[in-house]
Parts: structure tokens; C-alpha cells; sequence
């Protein structure tokens, strides 16, 4: 045996309570007898709580309508207890299987999905039809107990069905949205804007209901309240909530209702049925227009609040499209500077190697032309002393094809070697190169005037320096100008910066050459000629330590270098 479910149980006594206390309101409203009520609440009310908390409620509508019936009829002589029975049972019955119905074609056909109900117009539509039709079965019922225990008469029939079949959808119309609205509308967000214009709306309401205090103006206001009415509901379903436009619509009609049962209003006519057929359609017009026109907005708010979510979305992607396109543009922009840059680079190589083949083709012929020369003329010549000569000058030709070996050699390890990086000290390395010139037979009587500053470390590559001294020493010595070599070197080392300056005394360059000197195989002149590496390997390796070279030159007077090498530190 099952125990008893105490939360139902007091759910349904609950909702029992609250029907018949629905119930006993509709009878106070009624004309006469509560074969004349106007608006029938319980149905909308037993509708509500149906959809809201299940099928399983539907006993309480059940037991309701059994104890409403029971009350309205008990007053009248005429119907036996046995016929009251079965009157009230097939009400019951009759009201049961409306809001059961109603329930199923409200989770059919209207979206169960959206947090507030009555949100598209369509579904206001659809509840219209779901109240015709279901509102159908309990007059239906009802009507035919009646008839069946001799209440009703034949003739009275049509017109007693008719008044509650519209009198029961008036009640669905009203009251289930109402109760809907609420209950799943909780949530409220007020707002500065809203208050005054709620407050603007109370004042408006205060002034019509002021006219009627006006002598004059009383009897036309009366006979046009459903007119005026009108314009503040569409106010409310326009500009407010559903719930606060169906709870001024409900205080609206409770009132047309209330004045029209004692006599009073555009509605109150001699015949009774009349006045309730009047009274029902004004209910019922100001109902289902107010549920429609505020779903209606509702949906159009809706659709708005779409629209800008989209455009955001939209504009949120296009600003990714263009951020992404942005950044390619930025990525081909420097793909486009490296392949220039790599160009340049290629068209420099290009050049410097076609000038290499041809210098270095010519450069190490002409010596060994100068070898075989010399050595079929020793062959000719017998001589002793002229042997000797020949063959000093076939030593300085090998010499200088070993210079110019070197010079290649030293450019190829500049190109291909990553740097390295070593403490310098500059008296030692400026020291080693003089020492290693001396060798060569360049140094001679040189004057040497050395002024190094150097109080911290300084770190470079120590080969890439000493060929750079190497070849600007080497220069200020082999070009000389009649006198005696005369070298002034100043080293400046701070803030991470070697700052270099190499004067001599020799022939010096003339204008048209500075800009040329440092290109591969350029010769400024053809006396004592070099290989015209020199200068350019110096401006190779001092690109690669990321320095900075600038010569400056007067001729028949000297020149000077000026040497910019960042530490690696």
C-alpha cells in the first residue's frame, strides 16, 4: 500500500482553495444567479496551474469545481441532491478534461523553450484558438446537466451556452497569461526612465478618472470608457512587461465587470444577457489585442537584440578579418623587404663575383706571366748577375701573388666565419700588427704617435681586427708621400663603443675616388698598385662586427679613417 505524498496532497489542497476562493469571486461578480456571470476566472486560473505544475493538479480542478457547483445550486429548491450530484460531477468532468486539453495543446503548439511566455505573436494566435476550442467542453458539459436535470429549458439552451462558452474563454484569456506572466517573469530590472514614465501613466489614469468628478463631462466620459481605456493598455503592452500590461488589463476588466453587474457603465442595459455579451466581448477584445500587441513587441525586441548580437558578431569578425589581414599584409610587407634586401644582396654578390672572376683571373695570371717571362730570359741570358736580378724579380712577384692569395682568403673567412667573441686588448693588437708588417718590408722608418683609452673590457673578434688594422696600417705605410710614414692612432673606449681614428701622412685620394674606395677591385691609382681588396675586405668586416667606417682624404696630404666597432658584450 503507498503512503501518502504529503507535498502533493497539500498541493492539491492548496490549489483546491485557491479555485473556489476564484470560484466564490466569479459568483459575487454575477448579474443575478450564477447562471449570469460575465467572466468565468476559475477556468484561466485551473488552465495556469496545469501548465505550470502538471498534469497531476488536475485533481484539484476536479475537486473545486465539485464544491463550486455544490455551493451555486444549493440555494435551489427546484434540483434534488441526486440532481445536484450530477450536475456537479459532470461540470467537474467537463472542467477536467478542458484544462487537461488545454494543457496538451498549449505544450504542443506553443514553444515551452522561451523563460517568458507569449514572447511571439504567433503563440498569442495559437493560445486564441487553444481557449476557443478548449473553452468549449465545460459549458458543453455543463449545459447539458442542466438540461438533462430540467434546470434549463429547451429555449434557454443556446443562449446559456453561448454566454458561458464565452465567459470561459473570457477567463482563459484573461487570467492564464496573467498568471504565466508572472510566475516566469520574476526578474525585474528598474529603471530610472521606467518609474517616471510609470509615474507619468498613473498621473495620465488619475486625470480620466478625475473627469468623471466633472458634472459636464461625466456622462460622455461613462458612455466612452471603453475607448479611452484603449489607448493606456496599448501604453502598457508598447512601452511595459506583459506582466505589468495584463495586471492593469485584469484591474481594467474586474472593474468593468464590477460596475456593469450593479447597473452602472456603458455596458449596463435592461436586458441582462445583453449587458453580459457587451461586458465579455470588451473583456475579451481588450485581452487577447493587449496579449497580441505585446508579444508582438516583445518579438520585435527580440529580433532588435538579435540584429545587434549579430552586427556585434559581425563586426567582431570583421575586425578579426581585418586584424588577420593586417597582419598578413605586415608579414608580406617584410617578406617582400627581405626578399629586396636578399636581392640586393644577390644582384652585390652577383656583381662582386663577376667582377672576382675577371680581377683574380688577372691578378694571378699577370704575376705568373711575369715568372714564365723572366725565367725564358735567365734561360737566354747566361750571365751571373743578370740571374740574380731575374731572380729577385721573379721573388717579388711571387710575393705579390701571395698578397693577393691572402687577400682572397681573408675575404672568404670574413663571409663564412660566425664571429667570435674575445676580450681585446688594443695596445697588444695594435702591437702585434705593427710587428707582423715589419716582416713584410713595409714598416721602414715609421713614426708612430698611439694614444689608447681603454678602462673597461671590451669584447670583439680578435682576427677580424687585426685584419682590419692590418690592412689600413698597411696602407698608410705603402702609400707614402716622399717622407718618412707618419701614424697617429687614437682609441676611445666607452659606453660599450670602440671609437678608432687612423691619420697618416702619405699621397692621400683624390675627391673622385672616396666614394669607390671601398668597392671590390677599385684602385685610386696605378702607382705601387695593390690588389684593390684592401679597403673593401675592411668594409666587409667592419659591416660584420656591425660597426661603422668613414674616410675622409686630402691628396698629397693624408688621410684618415674613422672606426666605430660596438662591443659584443
Amino acid at each position: 500500500m503507498k503512503s501518502f505524498n504529503v507535498k502533493r496532497d497539500f498541493k492539491i489542497i492548496l490549489l483546491t482553495l485557491i479555485y473556489c476562493l476564484a470560484a466564490y469571486f466569479a459568483f459575487q461578480l454575477a448579474f443575478d444567479t450564477p447562471l449570469n456571470i460575465p467572466v468565468w476566472p476559475a477556468a484561466g486560473i485551473g488552465l495556469a496551474f496545469v501548465i505550470l505544475m502538471g498534469r497531476d493538479t488536475w485533481p484539484a480542478v476536479a475537486l473545486g469545481t465539485l464544491l463550486t457547483q455544490v455551493f451555486a445550486y444549493w440555494h435551489f429548491a427546484a434540483i434534488t441532491p441526486e440532481f445536484m450530484i450530477l450536475i456537479a460531477v459532470l461540470t467537474a468532468t467537463g472542467t477536467t478534461i478542458q484544462v487537461l486539453t488545454g494543457n496538451y495543446l498549449y505544450k504542443k503548439f506553443i514553444s515551452s523553450k522561451e523563460k517568458t511566455p507569449f514572447s511571439r505573436s504567433a503563440d498569442s494566435f495559437t493560445f486564441l484558438f487553444i481557449a476557443l476550442f478548449a473553452g468549449l467542453i465545460a459549458p458543453t458539459m455543463s449545459t447539458v446537466s442542466l438540461y438533462l436535470t430540467g434546470v434549463l429549458r429547451p429555449e434557454a439552451i443556446l443562449n446559456t451556452w453561448f454566454s458561458w462558452w464565452v465567459g470561459n474563454v473570457v477567463g482563459i484569456l484573461l487570467f492564464t497569461p496573467f498568471i504565466l506572466s508572472w510566475t516566469r517573469a520574476l526578474k525585474f530590472r528598474v529603471t530610472i526612465e521606467k518609474l517616471l514614465e510609470g509615474l507619468l501613466f498613473l498621473i495620465c489614469i488619475a486625470g480620466l478618472l478625475a473627469l468623471f468628478r466633472v458634472d459636464s463631462l461625466a456622462g460622455t466620459v461613462e458612455k466612452a470608457f471603453p475607448f479611452l481605456v484603449i489607448p493606456f493598455l496599448m501604453w502598457l503592452a508598447f512601452r511595459f512587461r506583459l506582466n505589468v500590461a495584463l495586471s492593469v488589463m485584469v484591474i481594467v476588466s474586474i472593474s468593468a465587470v464590477y460596475r456593469t453587474t450593479h447597473g452602472l457603465g456603458p455596458f449596463a442595459v435592461e436586458d441582462v444577457y445583453n449587458s453580459t455579451l457587451l461586458l465579455q466581448a470588451f473583456v475579451g477584445v481588450i485581452s487577447i489585442s493587449t496579449l497580441i500587441i505585446s508579444s508582438t513587441v516583445t518579438e520585435r525586441n527580440q529580433i532588435q537584440k538579435q540584429l545587434e548580437r549579430f552586427n556585434e558578431n559581425l563586426e567582431s569578425k570583421v575586425n578579426e578579418r581585418t586584424k588577420a589581414l593586417n597582419e598578413e599584409i605586415t608579414i608580406r610587407a617584410k617578406a617582400e623587404e627581405k626578399l629586396k634586401i636578399s636581392n640586393r644582396k644577390l644582384r652585390k654578390t652577383n656583381a662582386e663575383l663577376d667582377n672576382f672572376v675577371y680581377s683574380v683571373s688577372h691578378d694571378l695570371r699577370a704575376p705568373i706571366a711575369s715568372v714564365l717571362g723572366l725565367i725564358n730570359l735567365a734561360k737566354k741570358d747566361r750571365s751571373e748577375e743578370m740571374a740574380m736580378k731575374y731572380l729577385e724579380m721573379i721573388e717579388e712577384s711571387a710575393i705579390q701573388q701571395d698578397k693577393f692569395i691572402k687577400k682572397i682568403l681573408d675575404q672568404s673567412r670574413n663571409a663564412r666565419l660566425d664571429i667570435r667573441k674575445e676580450e681585446i686588448m688594443f695596445d697588444r693588437l695594435i702591437s702585434e700588427t705593427f710587428n707582423q708588417l715589419k716582416y713584410v718590408d713595409l714598416t721602414g722608418n715609421v713614426s708612430k704617435n698611439i694614444n689608447i683609452n681603454q678602462d673597461k673590457p671590451f669584447f670583439s673578434d680578435t682576427w677580424r681586427l687585426k685584419v682590419i688594422f692590418n690592412n689600413l696600417l698597411s696602407n698608410s705605410i705603402r702609400y707614402k708621400n716622399g717622407n718618412p710614414p707618419k701614424i697617429d692612432i687614437d682609441i676611445n673606449v666607452e659606453n660599450n663603443d670602440a671609437h678608432i681614428v687612423i691619420r697618416d701622412n702619405g699621397k692621400g685620394i683624390a675627391k673622385k675616388h672616396l666614394r669607390h674606395v671601398f668597392k671590390m677591385f677599385y684602385r685610386a691609382t696605378d702607382e705601387n698598385a695593390g690588389s684593390g681588396l684592401g679597403l673593401y675586405i675592411v668594409k666587409e668586416t667592419v659591416d660584420k662586427l656591425h660597426g661603422a667606417i668613414k674616410l675622409s682624404s686630402n691628396e698629397g696630404k693624408g688621410t684618415e679613417v674613422d672606426l666605430h666597432i660596438p662591443s659584443l658584450s
